[in-house]
Parts: C-alpha cells; sequence; structure tokens
C-alpha cells in the first residue's frame, strides 16, 4: 500500500517561498506520521513548478507564470514518470496535494489571483485517482467519545474503532484505560482522567456515540471540551428518538457537531482514504 505524496509535504522547501506556516508544517509532519503508523509507502511525486522556476521561487497564480509550452513539457514528463510508478507498482490508495496550489491543488487551486474550484494543473492529469488535502490526511487520531457502562455499551464502542481501524483512523478507547468497576481508588479516578484529557487534547478529531433518551453526561463533556479547543466533533445517534421538532438531541450538543445517524458513515465524514479509493474505483 502506498501514497502520491506531494514532495514538498516531505520538503517543505520546495514550496513558494513566505506560503508556509506553522500550521502546514504540523499537517506535512502528521500526514507522514499517519503514514509510518499504518506502514503506507510514501512516493514522492516530482515537482514540476520547483523544476520550471527554480529553488525558492516565489508565489503566484498559473496563468502568467506556469501558462508556456516549456512548462507544460515538463509536465508531461512528470506525468509519465507517476504513470510509470503506477504501472510498476498497481494504483495508489490515494494522492496527498496541497490545496490552493496551482500545480497540486486538490479542491482548489489559483489558476489566476482568485481561487478556482478543481485540481491544480498537474492533479488534474490523474482523475481516476482519489486526491485528498494535506491537511485532511493528516487528521488521523480519533477519540472516541461514547459511554462505557454496559458490556453491550463497550462492544459498539469496540465496533466503532475497528471501523475505523479499517480506514487508516487511530482510535482513543476511554473504556481500555482501566479498571472500569464502582470500586476504583480516587487516585485511580485521577489518573483516568487525566489519561483521557491528555488523549482529548492531542486528538484531531473527537467521534462521540450520543444515544439515549439523553446523551451521557460524560461525552457530553467531551464534546463540550473538545469544541472549546477548536477539535471538530462528529456525533453518532441511531436512536431515532428526538429532543423536539427540529433537534435530534440538546440543541448544545447538535449545533457543536456533525450529526449522523450510522456509524457507518463515519468513513466519509473523516475523508478516509479507503473510502475515498472504493469510490472510485
Amino acid at each position: 500500500m502506498y501514497v502520491l505524496m506531494c514532495p514538498c509535504i516531505a520538503k517543505p522547501s520546495f514550496r513558494a517561498v513566505g506560503i508556509t506556516n506553522d500550521a502546514d508544517l504540523e499537517a506535512f509532519f502528521r500526514a507522514q506520521e499517519r503514514c509510518r503508523a499504518f506502514d503506507i509507502d510514501m512516493v514522492m511525486m516530482p515537482c514540476s513548478e520547483t523544476e520550471y522556476l527554480g529553488p525558492e521561487h516565489p508565489p503566484g497564480p498559473y496563468i502568467g507564470r506556469l501558462d508556456s509550452p516549456a512548462f507544460a513539457a515538463i509536465l508531461d514528463r512528470s506525468e509519465k514518470m507517476v504513470r510509470e510508478i503506477i504501472a510498476e507498482r498497481g494504483a495508489p490508495l490515494c494522492i496527498v496535494g496541497v490545496d490552493s496550489s496551482p500545480v497540486c491543488g486538490v479542491n482548489q487551486w489559483y489558476r489566476t489571483d482568485e481561487r478556482h474550484s478543481g485540481r491544480g494543473v498537474f492533479l488534474s492529469r490523474f482523475p481516476e485517482i482519489p486526491a485528498i488535502d494535506v491537511y485532511d490526511f493528516a487528521r488521523y487520531r480519533v477519540y472516541l467519545a461514547a459511554p462505557l457502562f454496559s458490556e453491550a455499551e463497550r462492544a459498539y464502542n469496540r465496533s466503532v474503532a475497528d471501523l475505523l481501524g479499517q480506514h487508516l483512523f487511530t482510535v482513543h478507547l476511554p473504556q481500555e484505560c482501566g479498571d472500569s468497576s464502582a470500586l476504583r481508588s480516587a487516585d485511580h479516578t485521577r489518573a483516568i482522567f487525566t489519561e483521557n484529557l491528555a488523549a482529548l487534547g492531542e486528538s484531531d478529531v473527537v467521534v462521540a456515540v450520543i444515544d439515549g433518551a439523553d446523551a451521557d453526561s460524560g461525552t457530553a463533556w467531551e464534546m463540550g471540551y473538545a469544541y472549546a479547543q477548536g477539535i471538530p466533533v462528529i456525533a453518532v445517534r441511531t436512536d431515532f428518538r428526538q429532543a423536539g421538532i427540529t433537534e435530534r438531541v440538546n440543541l448544545m450538543l447538535e449545533v457543536s457537531a456533525v450529526v449522523t445517524d450510522s456509524a457507518t458513515h463515519l468513513p466519509r465524514l473523516l475523508s478516509s482514504p479507503v473510502s475515498a479509493r472504493e469510490k472510485v474505483m
């Protein structure tokens, strides 16, 4: 299993001067970390823009800067190299691109001084391969907030974690943090809280199970903490009961999360590279 990766993700110096910030570098690091965690080979694509403009080139759009026969010839050679890799290794899991790039943009790119929807000029040559923005690919650490007080609840949580694992997400399951009996000591309670809080703060996204007449209080706390920290929350509610005419659950939880009615929707909502590949096959 491998991904085709824009080379600036591994070597940010390939990017145009002055546009890479700390958040970009963190995303680049997490994308590589995800590949290492799941034993995914990172195959770097050629950087046509750097080849054409040289290192330390300034940022700019495609029109008036890259729209030349010479650059088109470089793109042809770069595509040939990538096609040879695919012929040898089979189709990749996906292409990990850098959005807004006029060459390797995924969802949008600078054709002129304004962003345009679609892929950059190089990635557009591979419409049959799913492309994922590096920021989406970098979000792979999931905290599973859910009630865990019965065997049925714990079994469901494990099934959700297994599903996410199949889609290349790591999952923190609070139920695995230690003794779940009502007889645990105060010190153990504090240790469990500290471990879960640390995992919550390090997560890229929270998946919360909010079934029941009312959401579990611990789950609600974790959702609120995540929202306050700017961590995205996706809530699963399979329960058909509603809290109001327009609300499936408490409005503070519903408005602060993306709510789905089935765990099977999670891979798509989390931009799973496996789902993206299955969609185009």
